[in-house]
């Protein structure tokens, strides 16, 4: 079972696959996680990967396409995985469909947990960490016991940037003109599965399992 979880950033996507991955008993796989895995283990491709970021350029998608297939090339891939963060744009899918093409093989399902984006941009500014012991918390979900103070180590919370209302609306307007196309993608090759992410992760969970059987 070959999965691409699709869905804004903050829409709980990754939460979702890693669940998926546990149920299923297949490899979550993020391609950050790829990339830090063969620069830091020194491989050919994480070398090539390297040099492009190190100019701060973006890694070319035929590269990262190659570095993804030799990693679902693996034994714990045999019985499928889930791809998180990848594809991101149509010629990333385009390569990616193209090359497991050659392989025989194809994804089975892309899963769209959809989300608005009001929901968004109040889920994630209302996000608060902690920068010593590295603890999230959330300001009417999951809030610290004293306001604005880590529960865990007594440090100050912060907003990160990254969640701040302005970046959270930049980054979804770059998913919306980069990433929404792949609905449309992959809704034309008969694999896309949309699912309610505004309720529950269990929620959300059960609508993924009861598609995957």
């Amino acid at each position: 079972m070959k999965i691409i979880m699709l869905g804004a950033p903050g829409a709980g996507k990754g939460t979702q696959a890693k669940m998926i991955a546990e149920q299923y008993k297949i490899p979550h796989i993020s391609t950050g996680d790829i990339f830090r895995a063969n620069i830091k283990n020194n491989t050919e491709l994480g070398q090539e990967a390297k040099s492009y970021m190190d100019k701060g350029q973006l890694v070319p998608d035929e590269l990262t396409v190659k570095i993804l297939l030799d990693r679902v090339a693996q034994d714990d891939c045999a019985n499928g995985y889930v791809l998180d963060g990848f594809p991101r744009t149509i010629p990333q899918a385009e390569v990616l469909e193209q090359e497991l093409n050659k392989l025989n093989d194809k994804i089975d399902y892309a899963i769209n947990v959809e989300v608005p984006d009001e929901n968004i941009v109040k889920r994630m500014s209302g996000r608060r960490a902690c920068l010593n012991c590295g603890a999230t918390y959330h300001i009417e979900h999951i809030p610290p016991k004293q306001e604005g103070i880590c529960d865990k180590c007594g440090e100050k919370l912060v907003l990160r940037d990254d969640d701040k209302e302005e970046t959270v609306k930049n980054r979804l307007n770059v998913y919306h003109e980069q990433t929404q196309p792949l609905i449309d993608f992959y809704t034309a090759r008969g694999v896309l599965k949309t699912v309610d992410g505004t309720v529950d992760m269990k929620e959300v969970f059960k609508a993924i399992t009861s598609i995957l059987g």
